[in-house]
């Protein structure tokens, strides 16, 4: 049987900008699936140390639509400007703010929030706001200042930066499905993806893991990975996933993976659909479905992540946000504003954190978007610095190259910002290095294309 949330993806892309039917087809040649085996490589070793926070990083692919996830009701050109997909007041969660409600698929996510747990920054966006799907999500994984080429992700700048001994350097992360620019790079990755399929007889893997171990005991190395982090995913005392989405299992996988005293610390997950051009809706259609597959997504993560969950953060971030104003097929179009969204046990909630712009005509980008007042890099920043312990030069130089102008946000996380002796020993300038702007890139800047 066919995924549903993949049916639902495909039809999304169908209906939505040529752009995003040619990054599904993109992603389906590149992107890392499980096979036979699952890929992996193996993550290096070191002992773990006292501290040792979890992330779980969910890139929200299409450019999802901010304004109609956390209502502005406050605004008052909210409801003239989003007209048939306005939503009204009483059609939304409360929050412990008058002036914002929260879109009624999110439930697990709004009850997070009310307890503290989670959190929202509201208009965010990519450095770069070029409103293209391909540019802007390999601005949002590259962490570059703008239109740039890089093979590497800054996840992956951040592993290769990480202290010795460290937890994240002793058990690394992971790419649970495909395989995002977020986590390219030098630093080893494992590589996981739940399927519909049943695993290779065990004859069948043992002889594979014999012939490998005599010949080619790299691979052999890299093979006992990916095997070990699939077994970690898929643990269950009961047949709870039979009959279950991918979608779930990922989501489920995940959680167990980061809970895991052996298991990857850091973990990235991607969720399409949120290219919403037509029937958006208000209170149903494509954002509504999208949100709430999110939402059972988060929910049962935290499930499974339970053990851990007062040290983990979940940071939710997409490319770009939606116009301000519905176009002709009840949906909206590629803007610049959106909205961030945090979760987790290590989080500082039940706060909209940001600088809203407003929503009058006057105020918008391009007389059409909603503006953006908090570059994405600074939440990243805030996250890596005050839970994990990332020092502020290396994620101005190495994570987040050329960002010394971008503060790290403050207070997203719970306590104050732990002690810079947790990252002592740093190794210094990543091995990652930059590669030079493209000739196609600098074509493009100069001519604004």
């Amino acid at each position: 049987m066919t995924d549903p949330v993949s049916q639902r993806l495909a039809a999304a892309a169908a209906e939505g900008c040529a752009e995003s039917r040619l990054l599904l087809s993109r992603r389906a040649v590149f992107g890392i699936t499980a096979g036979l085996f699952s890929a992996a490589y193996l993550p290096q070793t070191a002992s773990a140390a006292s501290d040792d926070p979890r992330l779980l990083i969910v890139v929200l692919r299409g450019g999802m639509d901010g304004i109609n996830v956390v209502v502005p009701h406050g605004d008052a050109a909210y409801a003239g400007m989003r007209g048939r997909i306005a939503i009204p007041r009483d059609a939304t969660l409360s929050l412990n703010t008058s002036y914002f409600g929260l879109n009624s698929a999110l439930p697990s996510f709004g009850q997070m929030y009310l307890s503290g747990q989670a959190a929202a920054v509201h208009a965010v966006c990519t450095p770069l706001q070029n409103r293209s799907h391909f540019d802007c999500q390999d601005n949002l994984e590259s962490g570059l200042p703008g239109l740039s080429s890089n093979p590497t992700g800054w996840l992956n700048r951040l592993l290769s930066s990480m202290p010795s001994g460290s937890p994240i350097d002793a058990y690394g992360a992971i790419q649970v499905g495909e395989a995002p620019l977020l986590l390219r790079g030098p630093a080893p990755v494992l590589g996981w993806s739940p399927t519909w399929f049943s695993h290779p007889p065990a004859p069948t893997s043992d002889a594979v893991v014999t012939l490998l171990r005599k010949r080619d005991t790299e691979l052999y190395d890299a093979l006992r990975a990916g095997m070990k982090a699939d077994a970690l995913a898929e643990k269950t005392s009961s047949d709870e996933d039979q009959n279950v989405s991918q979608f779930r299992r990922a989501f489920r996988g995940a959680g167990r993976l980061l809970a895991s005293s052996n298991g990857p610390r850091i973990a990235v997950l991607s969720v399409g659909n949120f290219d919403t051009h037509a029937n958006q809706g208000a209170t149903d259609g494509f954002l509504w479905g999208s949100l709430n597959e999110l939402d059972v997504g988060l929910k049962e993560f935290a499930d499974y992540a339970a053990p851990v969950w007062s040290k983990t953060v979940v940071v939710m971030a997409t490319e770009f946000g939606r116009t301000v104003r519905v176009n002709s097929g009840n949906g909206t179009d590629h803007g610049v504003g959106t909205v961030a969204l945090l979760a987790g046990g290590a989080v500082q909630g039940g706060k909209v954190y940001g600088d809203w712009p407003g929503l009058a005509a006057s105020q918008l980008v391009d007389d059409s978007d909603l503006k953006a007042t908090t570059d994405l890099r600074a939440v990243f920043k805030g996250v890596l610095a005050d839970h994990v312990g990332v020092p502020r030069n290396v994620l101005d130089t190495t994570v987040f190259p050329d960002s010394a102008d971008v503060a790290p946000m403050q207070g997203l996380i719970r306590g104050s910002a732990p002690s810079s002796a947790k990252v002592a020993g740093v190794r210094g300038p990543s091995k990652a290095a930059l590669r030079p702007t493209t000739g196609i890139a600098k074509y493009r800047a100069a001519y604004g294309v």
